[in-house]
């Protein structure tokens, strides 16, 4: 899930050769594509702002396969990936995150094929939840999700002629696992790092303090192309993560200067500072702003009446 239309993708750090980093290009709907050797993909009909052109799913392997992320419950999108794994065995349906536009169609994958469920663990909150913030978990979250076998970081799961590899990388949400396929020097990053858009930090499914740590640990890692779960590849991911990070912290110096400048509330931050959002986007914005606002409070930086919330009142340390 994205954050915002007016952030097409962290472009703000230079690049050191002509090829960007990305393809800005998004992956239609309706047809299953190979991506290389071991990977086909094929983008569930559920686009729209917060989806690009739809949620990636990915089929790993030639003999035996693995599907990542089966999507929204959509009977049309998951009749096609049954399809595509046709004459092959289904040995692992992976799930990298509990959002609905991601895990759902697991659960109908697994009752047309048998196969079973592994990746993360049920969904649950970056920490205690407050009064009134169980309606945003519900309206965003896949509370029903239950894996046959959960996936802990490090943790393998291997077919003929490939292995998954989960990397813990919460902050999007705190259950998020991406995948690394280390056949091809892959990475399935899920909604953590994507090429269309950044990615959401809504608490109190996210926090940002664990979303920024998944960034550094991505980083240090040797895969070469990032396939994510919306949107087109990373080609060029150290260099993309070090744009996200850059991104992440101008955006916090900002709400740190509307708060200085006298800013009391998140309302009047994302109107100063997201000039222009579209009506519908300006509750994502909210709850980005609020996460970064958790972790300031969290560092001693900004103070808050109570509890870090929506409704809350802020001022400088």
């Amino acid at each position: 899930m994205r954050e915002s239309q007016d952030e097409p993708g962290p472009q703000n750090e230079p690049a050191p050769r002509d090829e960007p980093a990305f393809e800005a290009a998004l992956p239609p709907s309706g047809e299953t594509v190979r991506l290389s050797p071991l990977v086909r993909r094929r983008v569930a009909p559920n686009g729209g702002p917060f989806t690009a052109s739809g949620t990636c799913s990915y089929i790993v392997g030639t003999d035996e396969v693995a599907v990542i992320d089966p999507g929204p419950e959509d009977a049309s999108h998951i009749a096609a990936l049954e399809a595509a794994c046709a004459g092959r065995r289904l040995v692992a349906i992976l799930v990298t995150h509990t959002h609905r536009d991601h895990s759902p169609g697991a659960r109908l994958l697994q009752a047309r094929t048998g196969a079973p469920i592994l990746g993360c663990g049920p969904h649950r909150a970056a920490r205690a939840l407050a009064e009134g913030e169980v309606a945003h978990l519900d309206a965003s979250a896949d509370r029903a999700y239950r894996p046959d076998r959960e996936l802990g970081d490090g943790e393998t799961v291997a077919g003929a002629g490939w292995t998954l590899e989960a990397v813990a990388t919460p902050g999007h949400t705190m259950n998020h696992l991406a995948f690394a396929l280390p056949e091809e020097a892959l990475l399935f990053s899920g909604d953590h790092v994507m090429a269309w858009s950044t990615s959401i930090v809504a608490p109190p499914d996210g926090a940002m303090n664990a979303y920024m740590d998944s960034l550094e640990r991505l980083r240090t890692r040797a895969e070469t192309t990032y396939w994510p779960g919306h949107g087109g590849p990373v080609r060029d991911p150290r260099r993309f993560v070090r744009g996200l990070a850059a991104h992440r912290r101008q955006r916090e110096a900002s709400i740190r200067a509307r708060i200085e400048a006298g800013d009391r509330d998140i309302p009047a931050i994302v109107g100063a500072i997201y000039q222009g959002l579209a009506p519908g986007l300006r509750g994502a914005a909210a709850l980005s702003v609020l996460a970064h606002l958790e972790d300031l409070v969290a560092r001693g930086v900004v103070v808050s009446d109570g509890s870090p919330r929506i409704e809350g009142r802020y001022a400088p340390a």
